[in-house]
């Protein structure tokens, strides 16, 4: 019997070392990653042997690490039925469960595999990888950290430790919770120096969070390693631009495209000529971009979605938005999760006047990327447009003909759709002569709505009525202010208009009731070469059979995007019918002619617990009448501060000395306060959501 046992153990032994040597090659198509030929391999063999299991189990995880999960998931099935209690077998199963990205069935199956054997390290490694895709990383963590235990050091633990600490830092990031992301994201240089997966994701870090200067360090770091060049200078190229610095941007990303070769790898040769030409368009190189965009698309009929999206944002950049529409409608039939497709679209959509559409397409790019900051923020910003607000102002202006006046005015506007606004103005303004020891007082109040009729074109009417209180009578009179504001084209708008007003810069005035009747013209334009055309005119008729007609021009150029610097030309005619001198300015002949700067930073972009700014300075010639020509200066200025997204305060103040900013042709001073405050938290038809 002993004899016929030790026969049976040394046939086994021949077997199984037959099996081994047989299937060697096998092995190490499978430790080198040849999965194709692993599959072939263990085909063939199951061919000779059938029920192998240790040939069986090689072709499952052949077939599953070769890309086909679906057939290694039921490979192990079968070999679970014929072997229930084989804890290898089970390990196998439970990993082709994440190849087939089962992450919910894997998570309950390795829970039961660590109550076996709480100490397997593929158990403990495979259940933390599971909880990785899961997106539950700091329980992934925690286990693979158990995992390194079993086995300190482990290389594939220690790559999966990586990883997840760069998920965990990302959702961070997305919260918004920057030091603790960048604190994570540090902890993977302890197992692996510079790693460039970790540089790249703190870099970015550095650049939503706006530390720039961190940025730049950090690509630089990454640059040392001479392979990662071109990736360092593009990155490098980007954080310039974020800090506004786009003709430094240009110059580090011609570098950049000097460095390109034969040799350069497909995937960093077209993101370093992305980034060129997107220095040309922050440069407004706007030719230069388009010759290189066409380059890169005449020869491909279907051009790849990157090139398309710098097309699109060239196109933004030159207002021509249906153009960039359509490229971004194209990525999106391509790639419907694509980033740059959605969220470019909205902001498209937004500056087209498509404000629904463009809100649905902000929303969308969130559905794909949770949290996204430029998503929330792009929505954030459009919820300001849309959001009720009131606006008080308090002023008070004198001149040197003795006139002193206070103003106490409040505005507001209440959108109840983004396409219909409910108006509101109330001012209250009350003037005296020191010389006369005359005074009178006047309250305004008008209410309307603003209607977009179509994206580019709305309609605003306002009604209203003025009571006012001389020394020698009170009345009552209308009021009104008809606009509609049309976008004929890119780079115009138009303003047509109809006004109806009181005069009343000073006590005479308003106790004379003269009633003007405004019919105006504005219309601007923009260039892509930085200059812009703004000119103005008004036709009025008066109630006391006097007419005027002013022109009022400017020619400007604009220097500095941030701060805004401009600095231009303006020019003013104004002729009245009748001249009626002793009671208002009314030549028959006023030309006036000035240069001004103007450097501006704007409320809108200011960020909260930040301050804003704005300051005018002019001077230049006036010819009233045939009198000798005058020198002329204007002085505008304005300080303030944001104290959160819902409110702001600033001062401002104006002196001038030409005679047409006064009804009275007078040097005028006037200095204000002015508090902005939105009293709703986000628009009103959201609240009923």
């Amino acid at each position: 019997m002993k004899i016929k046992n030790t026969i049976l153990l040394l046939l086994f032994l021949i077997t199984t070392t037959m099996y081994s040597q047989d299937m060697k090659d096998g092995f190490t198509f499978l430790e080198t990653g040849k999965y194709k030929q692993a599959e072939t391999f263990f085909k063939t063999t199951l061919k000779s042997y059938p029920t192998n299991k240790t040939a069986r189990i090689c072709y499952g995880r052949a077939v599953g690490l070769s890309g086909n999960a679906y057939k290694a998931v039921k490979l192990f099935t079968a070999l679970l039925k014929d072997f229930p209690t084989d804890f290898e077998v089970k390990l196998n199963y439970a990993e082709s469960l994440l190849w087939d990205k089962k992450y919910v069935e894997a998570e309950k199956y390795y829970k039961n595999l660590l109550k076996e054997d709480a100490k397997s390290f593929p158990t403990l490694l495979g259940y933390a990888n599971t909880l990785s895709n899961l997106k539950k990383y700091d329980q992934a963590i925690d286990y693979v950290n158990q995992a390194l235990i079993v086995i300190p050091k482990n290389p594939n633990a220690l790559i999966s430790k990586k990883y997840m600490r760069l998920g965990l830092a990302n959702n961070k990031v997305n919260n918004q919770n920057y030091l603790e992301a960048e604190k994570i994201l540090k902890e993977n240089f302890k197992d692996f120096k510079n790693d460039k997966e970790t540089l790249l994701n703190l870099a970015n870090l550095y650049l939503i969070s706006n530390q720039i200067a961190k940025a730049k360090k950090t690509y630089k770091i990454i640059g040392e390693n001479p392979e990662n060049k071109l990736t360092s200078l593009n990155g490098i190229s980007l954080a310039h631009h974020l800090n506004s610095d786009n003709k430094e941007a240009l110059i580090v990303s011609k570098n950049a495209v000097s460095l390109l070769n034969e040799a350069t790898p497909n995937n960093i040769r077209d993101r370093t000529r992305e980034r060129f030409i997107q220095a040309l368009i922050w440069n407004k190189k706007y030719s230069l971009a388009k010759k290189e965009i066409d380059s890169l698309t005449s020869n491909n009929k279907t051009p790849e979605n990157w090139t398309l999206s710098l097309r699109a944002t060239l196109n933004i950049y030159k207002s021509d938005f249906k153009k960039s529409i359509d490229d971004y409608n194209l990525i999106l039939k391509k790639d419907s999760a694509s980033f740059d497709g959605n969220l470019g679209k909205a902001n498209a959509l937004k500056a087209a006047g498509y404000f629904d559409n463009a809100y649905k397409s902000a929303k969308n790019t969130l559905i794909f990327y949770k949290n996204q900051k430029d998503a929330t923020n792009f929505i954030k910003k459009l919820d300001r447009t849309f959001t009720p607000f009131v606006e008080t102002k308090a002023s008070y202006s004198f001149d040197n003909g003795k006139n002193e006046a206070y103003l106490f005015s409040a505005n507001s506007e209440f959108s109840f759709t983004t396409k219909l606004k409910l108006l509101g103005s109330y001012n209250y303004r009350t003037t005296a002569n020191s010389v006369s020891n005359v005074s009178a007082n006047s309250n305004n109040f008008l209410i309307g709505i603003s209607y977009q009729l179509l994206n580019n074109v709305t309609f605003k009417s306002s009604l209203g009525i003025t009571a006012s209180n001389t020394e020698t009578k009170n009345y009552k009179q209308l009021l009104a202010d008809v606009s509609l504001n049309i976008k004929p084209f890119k780079l115009q708008n138009l303003e047509l208009g109809y006004k109806r007003e009181i005069q009343n810069f000073n006590a005479d005035l308003l106790d004379r009731e003269i009633v003007q009747n405004n019919f105006l013209i504005n219309y601007s334009l923009n260039t892509n070469f930085n200059l812009g055309w703004y000119t103005q005119y008004y036709y009025t008729s008066q109630n006391d059979d006097n007419t005027r007609n002013l022109l009022f021009t400017s020619l400007y150029y604009n220097i500095l995007e941030k701060p805004s610097l401009k600095a231009g030309f303006n020019y003013q005619n104004i002729s009245f019918k009748n001249q009626v001198p002793l009671i208002y300015f009314s030549p028959s002949r006023f030309n006036a002619a000035e240069i001004f700067v103007n450097i501006i930073k704007d409320e809108a972009i200011a960020k909260n617990k930040e301050w804003f700014y704005e300051l005018t300075a002019a001077t230049g010639y006036q010819f009233i009448e045939d009198d000798k020509k005058q020198s002329t200066y204007r002085i505008q200025g304005k300080l303030g501060y944001k104290f959160s997204e819902r409110s702001l305060l600033n001062i401002y103040g104006t002196q001038s000395n030409i005679a047409s900013a006064t009804a009275a042709g007078f040097t005028f001073t006037e200095i204000g306060l002015r508090f902005k405050w939105y009293f709703l938290k986000k628009p009103f038809f959201k609240r009923q959501k």
